[in-house]
Formats: structure tokens, sequence, C-alpha cells
């Protein structure tokens, strides 16, 4: 060490502006700790409590309706499953179920079958299901055209009339009716590209 350090040393006014010096750095921690301390003080951390245990209910709140959506997109899935299954015919057998349901229909109602023409559309957005569209044509008696119309309602198959068209012939007893219906169609195989 130079000799001027160990000189100022020993000099009384310098050892006391060190001790004052050193007082007043264990003053100021002690006034840090004390007013301030490093961990919060009883009241911070009781408000920080508060606001913890807050966030936490509404996280459990949001937790609670999530899982409850989460559940009715199960059971709605669950729901559109079951109905595609009773409903919808597979595409291997649909021609010859809906075109037979029809003709049980027609010769419950009492109305003949003059012809029937079948069509196969897409649905955008789905990879297993089509629609298909019916144009058929019917003969009979008004009566018989209102129970054929109240059957095709409460078959079993998920059938849609799109349009009745009915003219009456000339003896006016027997009406000419050209029906649209339209059904949905489940492919098992997916797409066929």
């Amino acid at each position: 060490m130079p000799r001027n350090f160990k000189a100022a040393i020993r000099d009384p006014r310098v050892t006391v502006r060190i001790i004052l010096g050193l007082f007043v750095a264990a003053n100021l921690a002690a006034a840090v700790l004390a007013f301030k301390p490093f961990g919060g003080s009883g009241d911070d951390l009781r408000h920080q409590k508060s606001d913890l245990q807050m966030q936490l209910m509404q996280l459990q709140t949001h937790l609670a309706q999530t899982r409850k959506m989460a559940d009715k997109v199960a059971t709605a899935r669950k729901q559109g499953d079951d109905f595609l299954e009773r409903y919808v015919t597979d595409r291997r057998t649909t021609n010859s179920t809906v075109l037979q349901e029809l003709d049980r229909i027609a010769q419950q109602s009492g109305i003949k079958v003059r012809d029937q023409n079948v069509e196969l559309n897409p649905i955008e957005g789905s990879d297993t299901l089509e629609m298909m569209s019916i144009t058929a044509g019917y003969e009979g008696p008004p009566a018989s055209l209102d129970k054929f119309v109240n059957l095709v309602d409460k078959s079993q198959r998920f059938l849609i009339i799109e349009s009745i068209t009915a003219s009456p012939e000339q003896g006016g007893q027997v009406l000419n009716v050209s029906v649209k219906l339209d059904t949905f169609v489940k492919d098992a195989a997916g797409p066929s590209s």
C-alpha cells in the first residue's frame, strides 16, 4: 500500500469519517429492509394473495365453461353420428332402399308410379355425404296424393319433399303428380378420387 494511505488512516478525522460512512450505509440498509422488504410488506403480500385468488377463481370458471362446451360438442357429435346412422342410407344400397320405400308408400296411398329418375350430387365440405335427388311421377286421386305426402313425411328414411306439382287429367278425378325428393347418402369408403 502507498504510504499516503497508511498516513491517512492514522488521521483520526479520516477514521471517524469512515466509521460514520459505515453507520450511514448500515442505517440505509436497515431502512430498506424495514420499510420495503424484498418479499413485500404484509399488506403487499395480502393484496397479492387476494389478486391471485381472484385470478384463480376466474380461471376455474373459464375451465368449467370450457369443459361444459367440450361436453356439448361431444354430445352433438354423438347425436350427429346417431342421426346419420339411423336416417342416412349407405350408398351401396341407397337406390334400392329408397326407391322400394317410395314404391311401398305409393302402394299404401293408392297412387300409381309412372317414372323415377335418380341423381347423386356431392355435398360441399363433406367427404362422405352426397345428396340424392329423386324426381318421380305418380298418378292418382287427390285424397291419395294427400296420404302419399303424409306417409313420406312419416317415413323411416330421411326424405325431404323439395317440390310437388300436380295437374288434373281430363276427367278431373285423377291427378298427374311430379314430386322432387331429396335424401342424403353416405359413402363409407370416403372420396373416390
